[in-house]
C-alpha cells in the first residue's frame, strides 16, 4: 500500500530513495515515462520510489495570486493521483504545501530544507521540462552539479510523442476542451475520470424521475463541462453505465461546477460512497432551459442517446 508522507517531522527517519518531483497533474503517457524509469530504478537498487508533489499545484498558487482568472483547469485531485500513484506501483508520496515559503526557495535552500534532512537519494528521475525552485533555476544543469556533490545518480526522460504532439498536461487541457475523449484517452493512457463522495442535493433529479448521485469535484477550475454517456465504477463488482451532467447547472441557478450521474437500471442509496466516473462520450454543452418540464424532456433525451451510444459500442 502507498505510503503518504505529509512533510516529515524531526524523528522521520532518512529514507533511502530514487525520487521524482513535479505537479504530476493528469499522470499522462509522459508522466508514466518518468515512473516507469524510477519503478526500474528502485527496484534495481532495492529502496522506495518517491515521488514528490506540490498542494496546490505550484501554477495554481502563481495564477491565484497574480491572476485568478488564469488559473489553470485542474486534471487530477490529489486522491485521484494518489489512486493512480498507487495503481502504477509507487511506494511513497511526500506532499508539499506549496505556499510563499515555499516559492520563495532557492533551488539549492529547497534541496536542503525540503529533500535531504528526509531522504538519502540514490537516484533522481526528470523529463525535459524539468525546473523548479525560485524563478525555476532549479534545472538540469543544476541537479548535475548537486547530484556530484551528493553523490546520486540522475536520468532524464525525453517527452513521449503522439502524431507528433509532445504529450503536457496542456495537450491533455486542449484535447478535453475540444471534448476529443479519443485524443484524451490516447495521452493519458486511460479514459479520463473524476472521481469523488456522493453528496446530498437538492432532489431534483429525483423529483423530475431521474435520481442522480452528485459529486463535489474540489477544484477550482474543471477541464471539460457538458452532458456525457459515462461508465461508474464503485457500486459493485460491475462497471455500469450513465448519462452525467457536468457543470453549473444553469436552469437552477448553480453557483460552483457539479457532477450529476444517472446511473442506468440502478436505485439504490449511495450517499457517502466513493465513485469514479469515466467521461466516455460528450452528448451536448449544458444549456439553460425556460422551466423544469423542458429540462426533464431534455434529460429523457439525453439518457436516450447515452442508452443508445452503449448500444452501438456493444454491436462493435
Amino acid at each position: 500500500m502507498i505510503q503518504i508522507i505529509r512533510r516529515p517531522s524531526g524523528s522521520f527517519k532518512t529514507m533511502p530513495a530514487v525520487i521524482s518531483l513535479g505537479n504530476f497533474d493528469g499522470l499522462h503517457l509522459g508522466h508514466q515515462a518518468i515512473l516507469s524509469e524510477m519503478l526500474a530504478k528502485a527496484r534495481e537498487l532495492k529502496i522506495a520510489a518517491v515521488v514528490i508533489l506540490f498542494e496546490p499545484q505550484a501554477n495554481e498558487y502563481f495564477a491565484l495570486h497574480k491572476n485568478p482568472e488564469a488559473i489553470p483547469a485542474r486534471l487530477t485531485r490529489w486522491r485521484e493521483k494518489i489512486s493512480i500513484l498507487s495503481a502504477l506501483g509507487i511506494d511513497a508520496v511526500l506532499c508539499l504545501r506549496f505556499d510563499a515559503n515555499l516559492a520563495a526557495l532557492s533551488a539549492h535552500d529547497f534541496l536542503e530544507q525540503m529533500i535531504f534532512p528526509y531522504f538519502a537519494v540514490k537516484h533522481w528521475v526528470i523529463g525535459d521540462d524539468f525546473h523548479f525552485g525560485a524563478d525555476r533555476k532549479g534545472n538540469r544543469d543544476f541537479l548535475i552539479e548537486q547530484a556530484k556533490l551528493k553523490g546520486f545518480t540522475l536520468s532524464a526522460v525525453p517527452s513521449v510523442q503522439i502524431e507528433g504532439v509532445r504529450v503536457s498536461s496542456t495537450a491533455v487541457r486542449k484535447a478535453l476542451a475540444e471534448a476529443d475523449l479519443v485524443l484524451v484517452k490516447q495521452y493519458l493512457g486511460r479514459g479520463y475520470s473524476l472521481e469523488g463522495r456522493v453528496a446530498y442535493g437538492a432532489q431534483r433529479g429525483r423529483l423530475l424521475g431521474f435520481p442522480t448521485a452528485n459529486i463535489h469535484l474540489q477544484r477550482k477550475v474543471t477541464a471539460i463541462q457538458g452532458v456525457f454517456a459515462v461508465k461508474v465504477k464503485g457500486l459493485g463488482p460491475e462497471v455500469l453505465k450513465g448519462v452525467a451532467n457536468l457543470g453549473l447547472r444553469p436552469t437552477v441557478k448553480g453557483s460552483r461546477v457539479l457532477l450529476e450521474v444517472h446511473v442506468f437500471d440502478f436505485n439504490e442509496t449511495i450517499y457517502g460512497r466513493h465513485l469514479e466516473i469515466e467521461l466516455i462520450y460528450k452528448l451536448r454543452d449544458e444549456k439553460r432551459f425556460d422551466d423544469l418540464q423542458a429540462l426533464q424532456a431534455q434529460i429523457l433525451e439525453d439518457a436516450k442517446q447515452a442508452r443508445d451510444f452503449f448500444a452501438m459500442e456493444k454491436d462493435k
